[in-house]
């Protein structure tokens, strides 16, 4: 028999049982003759050696456990293993790779069924009866998606539900965008959720998303995330003559409407010298799209920028969209890994958050509803009443989950130091007070589900009266859902490139796990 004795200097040495005169655990050193191969059967070694190991494991829990009742924890990054710490940037990897590719709901979406059907989820659409362990995905008007596994207890029991938005501020087009002035061709834009005008000039931006035409054809378009695309940019004025607009605010320097994009500035040679004319001609030629088709399209402007790890060690990652496909990517991976839980699980990823969860793809559409009061039918046929979707509700639990401003090592003052969210320490608990906070009951019940899952968390508050922000539990715990809401602290949250910290993320994931798996 042959095991593995960590040595003081860190270093493993594989021996056999017979050479073993002594061995250190936890600082207790086992010698003597008692200890030797003569004096202790192997099957006396190895339960002294899994004691051993179990109260190892224990006590690092403990201590994890320990700093969190304290509320004094240390960075997430302390202690852990070489092993975790790969774990952490794998799955960092694969986080980036996916929202490089998934820069709005549409393409969010797109990417999500392509995870969903390669992780054996099916399509609702074709399922006739449930069956525990069953995975069920469906989409909704190709803006939301939601994906279930399906527990051993009955769906009027409640469901472990998490919802994310997959929505980010953006710039996108108006219905007639397209115009020329001083010889370059330009498109009017609109906003989408809150952001900071001056931040999104002289940047590298993608067009991206589609054009229904009025024969129900789709035009798909992509251009500027591939290195050899082109791409389009806001020009700001250079410092030789904006000095009459040196005393404004920034508010004042830049408007919304003077985030107008230039397309083109090459005039049509034959027809004028027009370069409007010569875009339409573009358009018409290479897609197929008229001026008219551009009423019904919905194309965005983002940045074109890849995401991509930030400092010297690698630890954080700056990328678009972290608000809040962050939280949606990880609950993806999270509900991928579920075997058969208890409770029917649900992953419910939406749009339209950032402008107040609206339209039909939005949380505050009734299309929710709707898709479980169909579940519950398919589980019970004609024994289904309203009731029990009510009923179903009452018993649910709901994270909502969305991302949030950290701690800024440039501007530390917004915070009130003692409430605030930093980078590296794990997810944040949203204690937002004035009626929006969850009850203290599932407060702590999730407090439990993190400690005795080892995962680490702080706590969120703004200070009172002079910050805020939304999410769309609220919506949720108006269906009588218990919810609450967590997440991540990001640096530079709404601007065009946000921060996140990798183990952050990795907590993150691992919180949504811990829930979708959790038997109480």
């Amino acid at each position: 028999m042959v095991i593995v004795i960590n040595k003081d200097e860190g270093e493993e040495k594989m021996v056999s049982i017979d050479e073993l005169n002594s061995v250190k655990v936890l600082g207790v050193e086992f010698s003597g003759p008692l200890f030797t191969a003569k004096g202790w059967s192997r099957f006396n070694l190895l339960f002294v050696l899994t004691v051993c190991a179990f109260c190892s494991r224990q006590t690092v829990e403990a201590q994890t456990n320990g700093c969190s009742d304290r509320l004094d924890c240390e960075s997430a990054w302390i202690g852990i293993s070489s092993e975790e710490k790969s774990s952490v940037y794998e799955f960092a990897e694969s986080y980036k790779n996916f929202i490089d590719g998934a820069r709005t709901e549409l393409s969010f979406v797109t990417n999500a069924i392509n995870f969903a059907e390669g992780n054996g989820f099916e399509n609702l659409q074709l399922v006739n009866s449930l069956a525990p362990g069953q995975k069920i995905y469906e989409v909704n008007r190709d803006r939301t998606i939601s994906l279930f596994v399906i527990g051993r207890e009955a769906l009027v029991s409640g469901l472990h539900i998490v919802g994310a938005h997959i929505d980010s501020p953006r710039l996108e087009l108006k219905g007639r965008p397209l115009y020329e002035d001083n010889g370059f061709a330009l498109f009017q834009t609109n906003f989408h959720g809150g952001i900071k005008f001056h931040q999104w000039t002289n940047l590298p931006l993608a067009l991206i998303g589609h054009v229904d035409k009025k024969d129900g054809a789709r035009v798909p378009i992509s251009v500027g995330l591939h290195p050899d695309d082109p791409i389009f940019l806001i020009p700001e004025l250079s410092p030789h003559v904006d000095r009459d607009r040196n005393g404004k605010t920034l508010r004042e320097f830049i408007g919304p409407e003077d985030l107008d994009p230039i397309v083109a500035h090459i005039p049509n040679l034959v027809d004028g010298g027009s370069v409007e004319e010569e875009v339409l001609g573009f358009l018409e030629t290479q897609y197929g799209i008229s001026r008219a088709d551009l009423v019904s399209s919905e194309l965005a402007l983002v940045p074109a920028g890849k995401p991509r790890d930030l400092g010297f060690d690698r630890g954080l990652i700056s990328a678009y969209g972290q608000d809040d496909r962050l939280a949606a990517y990880t609950t993806l991976r999270a509900i991928a890994e579920i075997g058969v839980p208890r409770k029917t699980v649900m992953a419910y990823l939406v749009d339209n958050e950032e402008v107040g969860n609206r339209n039909n793809t939005g949380a505050k559409s009734q299309y929710f509803e709707d898709l479980l009061s169909r579940l519950l039918y398919l589980q019970l046929g004609s024994d289904y009443k309203e009731p029990i979707l009510r009923t179903a509700f009452r018993q649910s639990k709901f994270l909502s989950l969305d991302v949030n401003p950290g701690v800024n090592p440039m501007n530390p003052g917004v915070w009130e130091s003692g409430n605030a969210p930093r980078l590296g320490f794990g997810l944040n608990l949203k204690l937002y007070g004035q009626g929006n906070t969850a009850n203290s009951e599932f407060i702590a019940w999730t407090r439990n589900l993190l400690d005795r899952n080892s995962i680490p968390w702080q706590t969120s508050t703004y200070k009172v009266g002079s910050a805020g922000g939304g999410t769309i539990g609220g919506e949720f715990s108006r269906q009588n859902i218990e919810v609450i809401d967590f997440g991540v602290p990001l640096l530079s949250i709404h601007t065009p490139f946000a921060v996140s910290s990798k183990i952050d993320v990795h907590s993150l994931y691992r919180a949504t796990k811990a829930f979708y798996s959790t038997e109480d």
